[in-house]
């Protein structure tokens, strides 16, 4: 399936304000574009699924760059925000490595948005100032006796919120959540979130939220108290789309938020969004988990590169903005990275940029957890791989090795995983252990669940019969 990074809408794929009032805080509980034209790539990656396709485009030669281009119709990033362009990824073929930089697109004047926003949230609170204090006058005159109001004994702000609600939740884990605000030394950049991962100062994020900044920028990290910290890139995976930032002259206070174990979560489970929505920053909705392993290309539909994830989906409401940002189980452990939307039509108040349909989808933790240790410990990220170039047509049969690699090299690399598995060009995979293989992207997508190393069952069909092999993991590190 194929989404957008909360950015510019993208044709469905085939297949900082004051912090809560005095609300106790309540503990949390510890966890070539794909198309028509087969790309040649070595699948390691984030689970994704296929992105549109242009009508035009050539299918004589697979792409050579690593990531691919995005494919025709990718989720779009949720890292747009008022004020700035959203900043997302494209999805495309799959290359013999995965690894190009992150390419974002031209800014979006968001500006307008963000005027319109604030305007139309003021004349609300000014229409409703106006209509209560007339009907307080009105019951004043019509008043003639004793009066028959009753009047909560104590202010909203000293109400007890009991553990395991969601007000208790937020009001735990909000303080460690943060609004990411990055741009290039042109001034190019956007509006995302972000969360405190450790003591150390260490903020987890999406890649496409800080790309602007990678190479020489602003980057800033606010907190709902309104301190602001400058903050430089760790480093950045553009295929997980996980990147980790670290705050200059960090507080000695920071309370990393507890992460979950994604892998235990079940659809129905209640989930908690936190993010900055077109700029709204330290904005809360809530939803279910509503499917779990979706294959997801996510993609602003500029053209760029693609990011793959073997998704957590959800129905809270997720916007351009919400990227980068944790989503909570109903303990308040974080059990994913709010990363993309899927989107019927452009929308954001007349900007042309998506708004929620309750499509989103998130990086599951179990996953990112992985990935940011390893940029914190070697800046880069590491990628586990067949070792065989893949096709990224559209297909329900499975991902199909492919008869030549990229640029000529061989489909599949001598000496590799593959190879000594027995897997040939032409092979078939139709299952990773019991996961259902679909195409060439759903395939890339659950190789990059697992670590390098793993070993895993290869089901595949030749000649028209079903067979099975063995295959341990190799391993690719960085993004070029």
């Amino acid at each position: 399936m194929s989404t957008e990074n909360e950015g510019t809408a993208v044709p469905p794929a085939p297949s900082a304000p004051p912090p809560p009032a005095d609300a106790p805080a309540a503990s949390a509980p510890q966890g070539a574009h794909p198309g028509s034209a087969p790309a040649a790539g070595d699948p390691y990656g984030p689970p994704a699924s296929q992105a549109h396709h242009d009508p035009g485009e050539s299918t004589s030669a697979p792409d050579p760059s690593w990531p691919p281009p995005p494919p025709p119709s990718t989720p779009a990033y949720g890292a747009g925000g008022a004020g700035h362009g959203a900043a997302g990824q494209g999805g495309g073929g799959w290359g013999a490595g995965w690894g190009a930089a992150h390419q974002q697109p031209a800014p979006k004047n968001g500006r307008g948005r963000g005027g319109l926003v604030a305007a139309v949230l003021v004349a609300a609170l000014v229409a409703g100032g106006l209509g209560g204090g007339l009907g307080y006058t009105l019951a004043r005159e019509n008043d003639s006796g004793g009066s028959t109001t009753v009047s909560a004994g104590t202010t909203g702000g000293n109400v007890k919120r009991d553990p395991g609600t969601v007000a208790a939740v937020v009001a735990a884990a909000l303080p460690s959540t943060v609004t990411i605000e990055a741009a290039s030394s042109s001034g190019e950049g956007g509006t995302g979130t972000g969360f405190v991962f450790d003591k150390q100062g260490h903020i987890v994020t999406n890649n496409h939220v800080v790309a602007e900044a990678v190479d020489g920028g602003n980057l800033s990290a606010t907190f709902p108290d309104g301190k602001k910290y400058e903050a430089e890139v760790v480093g950045n995976a553009q295929g997980y789309d996980v990147a980790v930032i670290k705050l200059k002259n960090a507080p000695s206070d920071l309370k990393p938020l507890t992460l979950g174990n994604s892998d235990d979560v079940a659809v129905g489970d209640s989930t908690i969004a936190i993010g900055a929505p077109f700029g709204l920053s330290d904005t809360v909705t809530t939803g279910i988990i509503s499917a779990k392993n979706r294959p997801v290309a996510s993609s602003d539909g500029s053209g760029s590169k693609a990011s793959y994830m073997s998704a957590l989906q959800t129905d809270a409401s997720i916007n351009p903005g919400n990227s980068g940002g944790p989503l909570l189980d109903a303990q308040g452990n974080v059990i994913g990275i709010n990363s993309a939307i899927q989107s019927t039509s452009n929308g954001g108040f007349g900007t042309g940029q998506a708004g929620s349909i309750g499509l989103g989808f998130a990086i599951p933790i179990n996953q990112a957890k992985y990935v940011a240790q390893e940029l914190i410990e070697n800046g880069k990220p590491v990628y586990a791989k067949i070792g065989a170039s893949v096709s990224l047509e559209d297909t329900t049969n499975g991902a199909k090795i492919t008869e030549q690699g990229v640029g000529g090299t061989e489909p599949v690399d001598p000496g590799g995983p593959a190879d000594k598995a027995g897997l040939k060009p032409g092979d078939v995979i139709t299952k990773l252990d019991e996961r259902v293989i679909d195409s060439g992207p759903t395939l890339i997508g659950e190789i990059w669940t697992h670590k390098p190393g793993d070993e895993v069952t290869i089901t595949y069909e030749r000649g028209g019969k079903e067979r099975t092999t063995e295959l341990t993991l190799g391993s690719r590190v960085g993004d070029s």
